[in-house]
């Protein structure tokens, strides 16, 4: 299977622009007390703050009870309409951003995203793709984060998928990141080879605009985590699927030999208590935590 994805010869210079047209922006930002989410352990707010467009976004942002500044997770948004709060067990010990992208709920408007639709939105060109606006959206997640007192900037970690390996390209102050490569990883090439959603959607639009099919390979070359990976400083995480799996390890090497920091690969278990055990011990091991706090019902696994 091939899975080589050319790098456009303009690459940088149309995420320089990206990035300089965010810079033109305030973050300006609002926060709203959610007495209902916070509890004796932390305090949650809704965060307001404007990302390219102008367009106004919504995250939820927790702060631990104590003094500051704390060890903060930021979770960039992946591939849905809904991003819950945080958990319980992650805001005990962590200041947390979850981060809601344009078209997600309660960043819907004036933009709505469709599932399934939105990987192909505006597809047929990199600058009116929607994607541009969502990876300046995870950006401005980061910018938020760097200008919290509540935030110790030397200990931030991104966990995600494409979005946040991009946003640690980008954005290199992130001290960690956790990964797990999604629909951008040589999308054009391997997309045809799965009828999973959401990659399906590239092989519905092909089918549908067959005429197009070379120009959403050429955008979504933008968007390859593999021209951004040698730009990754932090220690990554890199999480793939086992050899049985579409995102293999063998799938995945010129990634993982690409990236420009310290990697550590592990092979999922496809077990929300194993992966998720997984991640809780990885960023308390690399914040210093002796043992993570995890739900009561994965301590008695």
């Amino acid at each position: 299977m091939r899975t080589e994805s050319e790098r456009p010869a303009d690459f940088d210079a149309f995420w320089s622009a990206v990035q300089t047209e965010l810079a033109m922006l305030p973050v300006a930002a609002e926060l709203t007390h959610l007495p209902l989410q916070s509890n004796q352990h932390s305090t949650v707010y809704a965060a307001r703050l404007t990302s390219v467009g102008p367009y106004r976004l919504f995250a939820w942002f927790s702060v631990p009870t104590g003094d500051g500044p704390f060890a903060t997770v930021y979770q960039v948004p992946g591939y849905g309409s809904v991003v819950h709060v945080p958990s319980y067990e992650l805001r005990r010990r962590y200041t947390v951003l979850a981060l809601r992208c344009r078209g997600q709920r309660m960043s819907d408007q004036p933009y709505a995203a469709s599932y399934p639709g939105l990987l192909t939105d505006g597809i047929e060109d990199p600058s009116t793709y929607i994607y541009r606006g969502i990876v300046a959206d995870c950006l401005r997640g980061m910018d938020f984060l760097l200008s919290r007192p509540e935030v110790d900037a030397s200990r931030i970690a991104l966990v995600g998928d494409d979005l946040a390996l991009i946003t640690a390209a980008l954005r290199p102050q992130a001290s960690a990141l956790h990964y797990t490569p999604g629909y951008f990883y040589h999308a054009a090439t391997l997309a045809p080879h799965t009828s999973a959603y959401p990659l399906e959607e590239l092989n519905d639009y092909v089918r549908a605009y067959p005429d197009r099919a070379a120009g959403m390979a050429r955008t979504l070359a933008y968007f390859d985590p593999l021209h951004f990976a040698d730009r990754v400083r932090s220690d990554a995480l890199l999480v793939t699927g086992n050899d049985r799996d579409f995102l293999s390890p063998a799938v995945l090497d010129p990634l993982a030999a690409r990236l420009g920091g310290p990697v550590t690969q592990y092979v999922r278990a496809h077990s929300s208590y194993r992966d998720g055990v997984q991640q809780a011990e990885w960023l308390s091991h690399r914040f210093g935590y002796s043992a993570p706090i995890l739900p009561a019902q994965w301590q008695d696994e």
